[in-house]
């Protein structure tokens, strides 16, 4: 890179130095498992149903269990990196992707693969948990802003391009081709970060409190009106869009007739959508302002929501009204995700590790607990996916009407939005 910014070094001053690409390559790599576990298998869900002589929502809790891997493993891993440094824990989520990878692709039944997916996303967490970490221990103000600025195009690729490499690898054979690819894609990852990736967190600054205090940290957290406002408007929106990520491919495929590679490339517009949207956020905040900003986005989330209920049910409209509003609603989330966490994390700077963690958890748990219900209608019925679309979104604006706390700052710092548009990014 060209530009030239401020980090920390070992002892903790600053200095100017480039952005390194290498540095951004694997960084970025490493938050990209969460898109790559969710959204890489997608196109195979209605054959992964077929092949294992299941029910399209028994598939849909191999997508709940990997999301509730993601939730458990950045409680877990996130605290440990802080008191045995990066590169212990990050290994050991890899190699525990890895070997879940592989033994995914091996499954005889929904019920194996659905507890190998937990464990592959509890080993996918450790990436994004630690590289939001390794960027933490090495920049800081201005400087970590860049650096998360230009780690959005890298993490922000992960929904657009997993979908349409997981229908590229459904080319080659079955639905077992595509946890084989990400087995071997964790796999150079280890290689690569064992040699490139150093250790950032010093013996001398790493964490000795322990469990306790990091649980001491979050009650407070979690008692404060603030957060849970907007934590809870943020979760119910991401319910949403979960229940978008478990129930679009069934319902484009089965229903509406499309292949695998045609879902891909509506799932990438959508995709396109919302990472735009996150730009244009990142442009407006500074006059606009994060609240408004987010009210906007629910209002958008919400009506797309209804609209799309209406069509499903009176049957209007046909596929490219379902599309249309799936794009308004990937688009909203633009606006929501990146304004909603800064504003939930505002109020804690010094315990934003354990407030990001509490807000990852509870927002993966939403898209657990949602994911099952868009199939309980069947392979071929898109109704239970626009109830719940409807009704989280419905409910996230509600949410944030009556309850918004009297206090809540309008405008934010602008590093407290960028960093948040990159965690509201890895989610999807």
């Amino acid at each position: 890179m060209a530009d030239r910014i401020l980090a920390r070094d070992g002892a903790g001053t600053v200095k100017p130095e480039r952005i390194p690409a290498r540095m951004l390559l694997i960084v970025g790599s490493l938050s990209a498992f969460g898109p790559l576990c969710i959204d890489m298998y997608l196109p195979a869900l209605p054959d992964i149903g077929d092949d294992l002589h299941t029910s399209a929502s028994a598939v849909q809790v191999s997508l709940t269990a990997c999301l509730v891997g993601l939730a458990v493993g950045q409680m877990i891993v996130g605290p440990l990196s802080d008191r045995w440094g990066r590169r212990r824990p990050l290994f050991f989520g890899l190699a525990a992707f890895v070997i879940a990878s592989l033994c995914c692709a091996l499954s005889p039944n929904i019920m194996t693969l659905i507890g190998l997916r937990f464990v592959q996303g509890f080993g996918g967490a450790a990436g994004i948990v630690v590289s939001r970490a390794i960027v933490r221990d090495q920049y800081s103000g201005t400087a970590a802003a860049r650096f998360f600025s230009m780690l959005m195009l890298v993490t922000g690729a992960g929904p657009i391009l997993a979908p349409q490499i997981g229908a590229g690898v459904l080319q080659l054979g079955s639905w077992r081709f595509l946890f084989l690819a990400l087995a071997v894609a964790g796999s150079v990852l280890i290689a690569i970060a064992a040699v490139r990736l150093p250790e950032t967190l010093p013996v001398e600054e790493r964490s000795a409190g322990g469990v306790a205090a990091t649980l001491r940290a979050m009650r407070v957290v979690a008692t404060d009106r603030n957060f849970l406002v907007n934590a809870l408007a943020c979760s119910l929106a991401f319910g949403a869009i979960f229940a978008y990520v478990a129930g679009s491919s069934f319902a484009l495929e089965n229903v509406y007739g499309l292949s695998p590679q045609m879902f891909s490339l509506a799932f990438a517009l959508n995709a396109v959508g919302m990472i735009s949207a996150s730009q244009v956020n990142g442009y407006l905040v500074a006059r606009i302002g994060s609240a408004r900003l987010l009210t906007y986005g629910l209002i958008g989330l919400s009506s797309a929501g209804a609209v799309l209920l209406v069509f499903v049910s009176t049957n209007h409209f046909g596929l490219a009204g379902i599309i249309s509003c799936m794009f308004v609603l990937l688009t909203s989330l633009g606006f929501i995700g990146p304004n909603a966490t800064a504003l939930a994390l505002n109020d804690f700077p010094d315990s934003a590790g354990s407030a990001s963690a509490l807000l990852g958890m509870v927002q993966f748990g939403t898209g657990a607990a949602v994911a099952p219900l868009v199939g309980l209608g069947g392979t071929h019925d898109v109704l239970p996916m626009a109830i719940v679309m409807a009704a989280c979104s419905g409910s996230a604006i509600s949410v944030r009407l009556l309850f918004k706390p009297k206090n809540e700052p309008a405008k934010l710092k602008d590093c407290n939005i960028v960093t948040a548009t990159v965690v509201a990014n890895e989610i999807l």
